[in-house]
């Protein structure tokens, strides 16, 4: 696939969004009367910039949701934020994330039950454009497989696939700067997967910035520029994709290599152990109870991301 090398340098200076140190928090009741925190993410870190896709990789529960969430400013009212995130250059504050969410940030949700179970989805795609974007979502509709007469529907007499191209075409469809798709492919069919990933490669192509939230990392290595890898609320190794393709000598973290052998076509190699409760992270590392190169350490206190290699790394050997 064609990739837009020549203008490496040029990204380097067009980060559209820029997270650092990204915490989130959720109030939570315990015994009696007694509240808590419960961090669930921790220390995240996450560049994306114009004309590039950034796919999020990780287990469920790794904070993947929650970060969309955050950057669109809808968690619930008990969580609370701390770090920095910035749109353009400048803090995106609640007032912006409100001012910007749906016109310039847009979210392809993870869940069909977003749609308006009273309105036909044709109106729905359309939202509040002028009328002429309506040939627009039509195209975008039959690239994806959606019959003609989908527009008249109401969501309860779409399947799971089909709800989820709508979805999809929502977003397409906007002028938005920034989408973030989360787990935009689950129910279609492998020509519709890829076909609905090259939608947002050509609008990446157009200087558009993608974060795409995927279990499906085997196709997304295949359509992004970078790869986040997430684990227990946190970021453990960013990397070009091209290295996902070439394999785990060219990763840096052990957990990104474990990703990389639980692939079907790789071995379908389990990794021991369960991904840590958010209210029971281990001390340092949090991989480390699960990483056959733990040393003391590892155990001793939680490894900065750093540069190793082209990527980003949160692990005190990488090399």
């Amino acid at each position: 696939m064609k990739r837009q090398t020549e203008c490496q340098a040029k990204k380097q200076n067009d980060v559209l969004l820029e997270i650092q140190d990204l915490s989130v928090s959720f109030r939570m009741h315990g015994q009696g009367m007694k509240q808590k925190e419960l961090r669930v993410i921790s220390d995240l870190h996450l560049n994306v910039r114009q004309g590039e896709i950034v796919a999020v990789a990780g287990s469920s529960g790794s904070g993947k949701s929650l970060l969309a969430s955050a950057v669109l400013g809808i968690l619930p009212r008990n969580a609370s934020v701390c770090g920095s995130v910035r749109y353009r250059g400048s803090d995106l504050t609640p007032e912006r994330q409100k001012r910007l969410r749906g016109t310039e940030i847009v979210l392809v949700p993870q869940s069909v039950n977003f749609l308006d179970p009273l309105m036909k989805v044709g109106t729905q795609a359309d939202g509040h454009r002028k009328p002429r974007h309506t040939n627009r979502r039509r195209q975008i509709f039959k690239r994806l497989d959606l019959p003609e007469e989908t527009e008249k529907l109401y969501p309860f007499q779409l399947s799971g696939g089909m709800a989820r191209r709508v979805l999809v075409s929502t977003a397409l469809i906007t002028d938005a700067d920034l989408i973030i798709a989360d787990e935009p492919t689950p129910g279609m069919s492998l020509n519709q997967a890829l076909e609905a990933l090259r939608m947002f490669r050509e609008m990446a192509d157009k200087g558009k910035g993608i974060i795409l939230i995927t279990h499906d990392i085997d196709l997304a290595f295949e359509f992004a520029d970078r790869v986040a890898v997430f684990y227990a609320g946190t970021t453990v190794e960013i990397a070009l994709a091209s290295d996902f393709r070439k394999g785990p000598s060219f990763l840096r973290h052990p957990y990104s290599k474990a990703l990389w052998r639980a692939l079907p076509q790789n071995g379908f190699q389990p990794v021991a152990g369960f991904q840590p409760y958010a209210g029971s992270l281990p001390r340092g590392c949090l991989f480390a109870p699960r990483c056959p190169h733990c040393t003391e350490e590892c155990t001793e206190r939680v490894p900065q991301m750093r540069r190793v290699r082209g990527g980003e790394v949160r692990c005190c050997h990488a090399s």
